[in-house]
Parts: structure tokens; C-alpha cells; sequence
């Protein structure tokens, strides 16, 4: 065996020192750790603990409460309002003050008030969500048997110890149920089988054994096997830490422990700061096509201003105040309540969501990959056929499997469990057997005979020999078939023709066993047989098992392919049964891309490739992960569904890492959004939400800012021939906040069912062309209302000035805030589409307060006065005329570039 062990390949390219201690004898191990099988001394242990440090592997831990505070003001908007703020405070503060002047702060105290709200409503939604899912951690297993001295020459004893006080050379007691605690290589080991499937997805136990063979009395045949230079997991004298013992014991040497294990190495390459998602992309994205909008309009308004007015200092104030009006300084805390409110809804569905910012990910997503054990299918065997040598149904061929799995000893496995519990959930055969038949001895399973058997004794003298399988081992020592009530010689014409039958169901998706019998006469019974009785067997059948597909991944696929979300597996296990999984889940397989072809692969190659592919079978970790980036790269926002550590680099990488509450810590950990329950239909559910949740940030981002360069548009036109400033400062501030306030219903919103089928990610250039396109449609009206002022009721001169900006101000005020219905669907507003409740009430409330202001005392101390009752029919005709140019230019604009937001 050791012969081979040198060329195996490490796929993840990690530093795991189980490679180079796999293929050493167990006597340079011992010398090179400085141990003996007595194990070591308190006092070498303790001195371990500080050369190697603790048996813990790296994690991500959450932040303390003032970093996560800060973190929740991370965000570019916030950083633009407070720059404004910062300017505002010298311009209207600081510089007023030092000239003995009057000082005004309501800029400022908007700006803020604004900030303030914004983070601490994002903070105090993540602090829950981190302590909610802090609380989901797994329960683990903390204690490990090791064999110490309390001294050098005294008697070693086993003792039970932490986990984190494990260190190398110690040697440690394995049995079944335990978790590996550290990298070890057996000593030895007795029919032992362990689960890798935190590391590899694989459901099925694997046997492990000791570099000897774990030579036994019964097994005196086994051997040393090849093993598959391809995978360092498949090496079978090495355990790793954090799987766990199905069955059987055994004695070990550990030879890694924390950050040098498999596990650890793992969980070092994902702990540090995340990949940028499509969230932070377009974010980005928009904040520096609005930060260019205010570089180019500021300076031309304050140009305008300062040469046509001759005052530049007004004129600089009040190009302040157009860089305000330009910015959505409400956008920070309309995204927060956003996406509060959308965690708020999942948390209802039984979903924890970690990062807010995760929801629009989620609605974002065309590609969800999914590992496929524990997550598409149930992890748990089941056993599906139980057949004659002829493919036929046969209850005998099922009570001999029972009879086999029941009487066997020690712990059983998946596959014995299945049998056990289909047996007793279908018939009353345990309670008919456990009567008719005795036990009389047992040869377990191992790696190299594949197979099991039990020798029973009913009420003849005669002993019958049971034996289960893996089709070719059985096949090896079978003579005969029985068929049709006699037994026929096994010729070769009927050897093919079996595995031909067992093979055409492995091409399904089975696992199969074959069953097989022996007769054995009163004269030749024993009290106890070896493997040398397995000869001259008649096969009776066979059995068939499947890990079944989660009853609800059908229908969850199903929705998701029909709100535009295509679905890829990407899993460690074999591409056979990844195929008939994923067929009964409704995907179609194609042809699947394996582990060894994408190593073989460039990025370009591969990048292609992706596209093309459903499933990706035989993975490690970081091939997973390598997927999810190129996929990334090609456009895609892409979503991993997975709860094992060989699924955290790839869930971390992912625009929406979704796991499940029974994963793994560090699944959990690298996650962001976490699954309560077993169905999958929340995915669905998660993608509308996300949807939902963006399409009311667009609808505040589009028409905010269009709305915004409309009146900065009037701004220009108005300051070219009006000898005074069209609106003072503290006007375009008031009516900026009337209408923030306005929007804060919009969380509340529905939106169009046209709008939830599609992915939607952020568009910098749509937002830039709604701009362009919709905020000159309301300075047509604009430019009317000057000329309504200016010519219908005298407000030409610098003396009427507050007469002209009353009128402006509730005419902007009123049109922005109506284009709230206008331009929140593609629909007719109030006729094929209407605003939530909530909406509504907001805009009235502001369109009343707005027509308000003027006549109140706060108009006075502004600069505004009361209105003629003849304004209001021509602001009536003005408001309706708005309405139909706005519906107008909807529909030519989406004629033209085919979508709205």
C-alpha cells in the first residue's frame, strides 16, 4: 500500500501534513512526535499545547458592537451626505459665524438626522441576525479519550480531555459515534468506518484501516488496496478532523492538529474579508454616476448664478444646496428599511438573514448552485427495490437482506438502517423472524470483501448462511442463482447478464448490493466460521438504495426556473447518482464536468464550460469556489446553497451564501442568509422577497434622481433670465425633505408581477438614462409655472420674488411627489396599478403639508407667502398635464430600450 501513497495528489493545494505521515511506518511517526503507544506525560502535553498552540481551527468571529456600529455607516451614499454635510457646516455655520452673521444648521441637521437614522436601522438588524444565528451553532462533541501519564514512569491511563487540548503525538481512542478530534494515523483499527461527508458530501461511510491491513481472525485475508492517487480523503490510514466514526474502533496517532489540519487549513483559506457582491458592485456603481452628476452641474450652476446674479456667495450656497437637492440623501436609510423589512419578512418564513445586504443578492440571482447531499436530497438512504435475479419484485429476497442487517453486530449503517427500517415500516417481518430464527455467528464487513455475512439456525439443525454485498464481490464466490424455485449453475452467460442487470440500475442512480445464501448442513455447521465459508454461494437477488431527492426540490426548482434563476450542482460525490437526482428533481443533467477534467482546465476553457454544464460532480472545495467566481466573472450573480466545510469557501464566495441550521459551524459562519426549516420552497420565496425589496430601492433611486435633475434642469433655465435666484437654499432643502418623507412608505409598496419574474441586478446606465430621459419631462412644467408666475401674476420683479418662489415651490413640491404614482409601475397608475395603502396616505399627507407651508408662519420665516385662490385651478391643469406627458414619455422610453427599472 505505502508504495502508492507518495503520488497522491493534494487537489486543494493545501499544506496538510497528513500526506508525508500517511506513507511513514508507524516507528518513524513515533520517533518523530517524540511518543510512545504509553502515550505522553501531563507535562509534555502542556508543553505541546504551547509549541503548537490549541487544537482550534480558525473562525470568523463576529465584531464587537462598535465595529459592527461603524460597519453599518460603511456605505458610499453615507459617505457623499457627509462630505455635503461637512461643506454645509462651513458654508452655512462656520463661515457666518466668524462674519457675525445669521447662522443656519437645517441643512445640516437634515443631512444627519438622515445618516443617523440609516445606520443605526442597518446596525440594529444585523446585531439581531448575528446574535440569531450565534445561537444556531451546532452542538458538538468537546471531549476526545487519549491515553496520558501523569508521569514518566507511571501507569498511562485513558482519560477524556477537551478538544482545544489535544496536540500532536498524542494517541487517541476512537469508537463509534465519536468526531475524529484531530488529523491522525491509525494504530490500529477494527471494522472501522468513517463519514467524510462534512469534507466531501459523500453520504456513504468509507472503512479505514490501520497500515497493516487490520488483520483479524475472521479476515485473514485482508490486504493492503490501491487507492486513488487523486483524492489525499481516500488515503485509509490517515482520519481527518471533523468527521466523525459510523463504526467499529480503533487506536490512533495524532499528527495534526488545529490550523495544520485538513480542517483547519479549510477553514483558514475562507476566515477574512469577503469577495464584493453584486450589491457592493452596483452601489458603487450608482454613487459615482451621481457623484459625476453633482462634478458637472454644481460648478455650471454656481457659474450661472455667480455671473448673472453678481452674488457669489448666495451663489455658492445655493449651488450647495443643488448638490444636495442632486443627492438622495434619503437612499442610505429607504435601502436600510428596505432591506430591515425584507429580513423582517424572511424571519417570518423561518430564515435568518445575517447580511441585509443579502436580500437584493437574493433577488439579484440567475445562477443558484447547490451542493447536492443534504441539500437536494435527503441524506438518508433509503432502500428502494428488493428484486429476484430477474429484476422482479421478491419479499424473500427482503427478509433475507433483514435477517442479514438485524443480526449483524455493532453499529449499523446507512444501508442497514435502510433495510431495517423499509422491513418493519412495510411488514411484521421482525416480529415473525426474531421467533423463527437464531444467530449463530457473524463475519463483518470490511473494505476488502465488501460484504457481510450471518449465520442463522431456524428450528432444523441445519445453519443458513446470509450474506449482502457489492455485486462483483459476491459474485466472486457464488456457484449458483436461484430462480424459478431451483438453483441454476452460475455460468457466465448468467454472471453477465447480472451485472448488466446491476449496472443498468447504478446507471440510475442506485447503489446495489446483491444477496446471496449458503445451506449448510447439520453434519458440516460450526460454532464459528471464517471467510474461507464464503464459497459456493447461490445469489438470490438483489437490493437497490437512492438518498431520495427532498419532497420539496422539485417544486422548488420548478419556480425557481420560472422567475428566470437557472440551478447548477456543484457536489463531491459521484456524477452517477448526482444524474438521477437530479432528474427526479426536474433538471437536465447534460453531460457532467468531474473534478480531474476542470483541473486540467485554463479559466478561459473553463468559463465556457460553466455555461454549458449542469452538474459538476467530484469537486473539492476550492474547485467549487473557482466555479462560483468564473460564473461571477461571465455577469452572473450567483447564489451557493451548501451546509458542509467543503461548501464554506464556495458559500463565502457566492453574491448569497444560504446554508441550513444544521450545518456546520463554519458553513454557518460563512454564510449569509440561514435556513430554518427542510423545505426548499423558501428559496422561492427568499427570490421574491429580494425582488420586491429591490424594486422599491430602484423605484426611490429613479425617481429621486430624475426627479431631482429635473428641478436642478429648472434650476439652469430659471437662473439664465430670472433676476433673482428661483428658489432660495432653504426652499430646495424643505421641499427635498417633504418629499424623503414622502418615500419612506415605499418599503411598503407592491410591486408589478411583470417586474418579480426576472433577475434584476443594479443598472448605472438605466439610472443615467432615466435621468436624462423622465427629469426633463418636469421641467417642461416647471418652465410653465415660471411663466404662469411671471406673466399671469406679476412676480417679475426682485420685489415679488416670494410671490414666484410660493408658486414654484408647491408646484415642485406637488409634481414630485405625484410622480410617485406615476412613475412607480410601467402600468397605467391608479387605473392598472395602484400604491399600497401606506403610499398613498404619505403622499397626501406631504402634498397637504406642502400647500401648507406658505400660508403658515414657517413661510414667513422662510421667504414664502400665501397664494391666490386662482393659482390653484391653473396648478390643477398644470398636475394633469404633467400626469399624461409622464405616461407619454413612460411608454416611449420603454418602447425604446425595453425595460423601466
Amino acid at each position: 500500500m505505502t508504495k502508492n501513497i507518495s503520488k497522491i495528489k493534494n487537489p486543494n493545494n493545501l499544506d496538510v501534513k497528513a500526506i508525508s505521515e500517511a506513507q511513514n511506518s508507524l516507528d518513524s511517526i513515533l520517533s518523530k512526535f517524540q511518543t510512545s503507544l504509553s502515550g505522553l506525560t501531563q507535562e509534555n502535553a502542556k508543553s505541546r499545547i504551547e509549541q503548537y498552540g490549541k487544537n482550534e481551527v480558525a473562525r470568523e468571529k463576529v465584531p464587537s458592537i462598535l465595529v459592527q456600529l461603524l460597519m453599518a455607516f460603511n456605505n458610499p451614499f453615507i459617505f457623499v451626505l457627509l462630505v455635503l454635510a461637512i461643506v454645509s457646516f462651513v458654508t452655512d455655520y462656520w463661515l457666518p459665524l466668524q462674519k457675525g452673521e445669521e447662522t443656519d444648521l437645517t441643512g445640516i441637521i437634515i443631512i444627519l438626522t438622515m445618516v443617523s437614522l440609516s445606520g443605526l436601522l442597518r446596525f440594529w438588524q444585523e446585531f439581531r441576525s448575528n446574535k440569531a444565528a450565534e445561537a444556531l451553532k451546532s452542538m458538538i462533541r468537546t471531549t476526545a479519550t487519549v491515553l496520558r501519564r501523569a508521569h514518566k514512569d507511571m501507569t498511562p491511563e485513558r482519560i477524556e480531555i477537551p478538544l482545544s487540548e489535544i496536540v500532536p503525538g498524542d494517541i487517541v481512542y476512537l469508537s463509534a459515534g465519536d468526531m475524529i478530534p484531530a488529523d491522525v494515523r491509525l494504530i490500529e483499527s477494527r471494522d472501522l468506518f468513517v463519514s467524510q461527508a462534512v469534507l466531501t458530501g459523500e453520504s456513504i461511510p468509507v472503512e479505514k484501516y490501520d497500515t497493516l491491513g487490520a488483520v483479524t481472525q475472521k479476515t485473514s485475508n485482508v490486504g493492503a488496496t490501491d487507492i486513488d492517487k487523486d483524492n489525499l480523503l481516500d488515503v485509509n490510514n490517515i482520519c481527518y478532523m471533523g468527521t466523525n466514526v459510523v463504526s467499529g474502533t480503533a487506536t490512533a496517532i495524532v499528527i495534526a492538529t488545529g490550523g495544520d489540519t485538513h480542517f483547519g487549513t479549510l477553514a483558514k483559506s475562507i476566515v477574512g474579508s469577503r469577495a464584493e457582491t453584486s450589491f457592493d458592485r452596483g452601489v458603487n456603481s450608482v454613487s459615482w454616476l451621481l457623484i459625476r452628476f453633482m462634478m458637472i452641474m454644481v460648478p455650471i450652476v454656481f457659474v450661472l448664478n455667480g455671473f448673472s446674479k453678481g452674488d457669489w456667495g448666495d451663489a455658492a450656497l445655493f449651488a450647495l444646496a443643488v448638490a444636495v437637492g442632486l443627492t438622495p440623501e434619503m437612499l442610505p436609510m429607504i435601502v436600510s428599511a428596505n432591506l430591515a423589512k425584507g429580513a423582517v419578512g424572511m424571519a417570518k418564513r423561518k430564515v435568518v438573514v445575517k447580511r441585509l445586504n443579502s436580500i437584493q443578492n437574493f433577488g439579484a440571482m440567475d445562477i443558484l448552485c447547490t451542493d447536492k447531499t443534504g441539500t437536494l436530497t435527503q441524506d438518508k438512504i433509503i432502500l428502494e427495490h428488493h428484486l429476484d435475479i430477474n429484476g422482479k419484485v421478491d419479499p424473500t429476497v427482503l427478509e433475507l437482506a433483514w435477517l442479514n442487517s438485524y443480526y449483524q453486530s455493532g453499529m449499523k449503517n446507512l444501508m442497514d438502517k435502510a433495510i431495517i427500517r423499509f422491513t418493519e415500516e412495510k411488514t411484521n417481518m421482525k416480529k415473525v423472524g426474531v421467533g423463527l430464527y437464531k444467530k449463530i455467528d457473524e463475519l463483518p464487513f470490511d473494505f476488502v470483501r465488501r460484504r457481510l455475512s450471518v449465520v442463522v439456525q431456524n428450528d432444523s439443525d441445519n445453519h443458513l448462511m446470509i450474506c449482502k454485498g457489492a455485486v462483483e464481490e459476491m459474485l466472486s464466490i457464488a456457484s449458483h442463482v436461484y430462480e424459478n424455485g431451483e438453483y441454476l449453475p452460475l455460468d457466465d452467460k448468467r454472471k453477465q447478464a447480472l451485472i448488466a442487470l446491476a449496472h443498468d440500475y447504478n446507471k440510475d442512480g442506485f447503489r446495489v448490493l446483491a444477496v446471496g445464501i449458503k445451506d449448510i448442513p447439520a453434519s458440516e455447521t460450526k460454532a464459528q466460521y471464517t471467510v474461507q465459508d464464503e464459497t459456493a454461494l447461490a445469489i438470490r437477488g438483489f437490493l437497490t438504495f437512492l438518498d431520495p431527492p427532498k419532497e420539496s426540490a422539485f417544486e422548488a426548482i420548478s419556480a425557481l426556473n420560472e422567475h428566470g434563476v437557472g440551478v447548477k450542482v456543484l457536489t463531491g460525490d459521484n456524477e452517477i447518482i448526482t444524474i438521477k437526482v437530479c432528474r427526479e428533481v426536474g433538471l437536465e443533467p447534460g453531460i457532467p464536468l468531474l473534478g480531474t477534467e476542470i483541473e486540467k482546465m485554463d479559466d478561459a476553457e473553463l468559463k465556457i464550460q460553466i455555461e454549458q454544464r449542469t452538474i459538476f460532480a467530484k469537486l473539492t472545495p476550492l474547485q467549487k469556489s473557482r466555479i462560483i467566481r468564473l460564473l461571477q466573472d461571465n455577469g452572473h450573480t450567483v447564489g451557493f446553497l451548501g451546509d458542509g466545510i467543503n461548501d464554506a469557501p464556495a458559500l463565502r464566495d457566492a453574491d448569497v451564501g444560504i446554508s441550513v441550521d444544521t450545518a456546520t459551524d463554519i458553513a454557518k459562519e460563512s454564510a449569509d442568509i440561514i435556513l430554518l426549516e427542510k423545505s426548499l420552497m423558501v428559496l422561492e420565496e427568499g427570490v421574491i422577497c429580494g425582488r420586491e425589496t429591490f424594486g422599491n430601492i430602484m423605484k426611490y433611486l429613479n425617481m429621486t434622481a430624475s426627479s431631482n435633475f429635473g428641478n436642478i434642469f429648472s434650476v439652469l433655465v430659471a437662473s439664465a433670465f430670472l433676476p433673482f435666484l428661483p428658489m432660495l437654499a432653504i426652499h430646495l432643502l424643505i421641499q427635498n425633505l417633504l418629499y424623503d418623507i414622502s418615500q419612506l412608505s415605499l418599503p411598503w409598496d407592491k410591486m408589478d408581477d411583470e417586474f418579480l419574474q426576472k433577475p434584476r441586478k443594479w443598472d448605472a446606465l438605466n439610472i443615467r438614462r432615466f435621468m436624462i430621459w423622465i427629469g426633463p419631462t418636469s421641467s417642461i412644467f416647471d418652465i410653465t409655472t415660471y411663466v404662469l408666475m411671471w406673466f399671469v401674476f406679476s412676480a417679475n420683479s426682485i420685489e415679488a420674488q416670494s410671490l414666484f418662489h410660493s408658486g414654484w415651490f408647491i408646484e415642485g413640491l406637488l409634481s414630485q411627489t405625484l410622480v410617485v404614482h406615476m412613475l412607480r409601475t410601467q402600468k397605467i397608475p391608479f387605473v392598472q396599478s395602484t400604491a399600497a395603502f401606506p403610499v398613498v396616505v404619505m403622499t397626501l399627507f406631504v402634498m397637504a403639508v406642502g400647500i401648507y407651508i406658505p400660508f403658515s408662519p414657517l413661510g414667513s420665516l422662510i421667504g414664502l407667502q400665501p397664494l391666490p385662490w386662482l393659482y390653484f385651478p391653473w396648478l390643477l391643469v398644470t398636475l394633469f398635464s404633467y400626469c399624461c406627458v409622464a405616461q407619454l414619455m413612460k411608454r416611449i422610453y420603454i418602447k425604446r430600450f425595453g425595460q423601466w427599472f
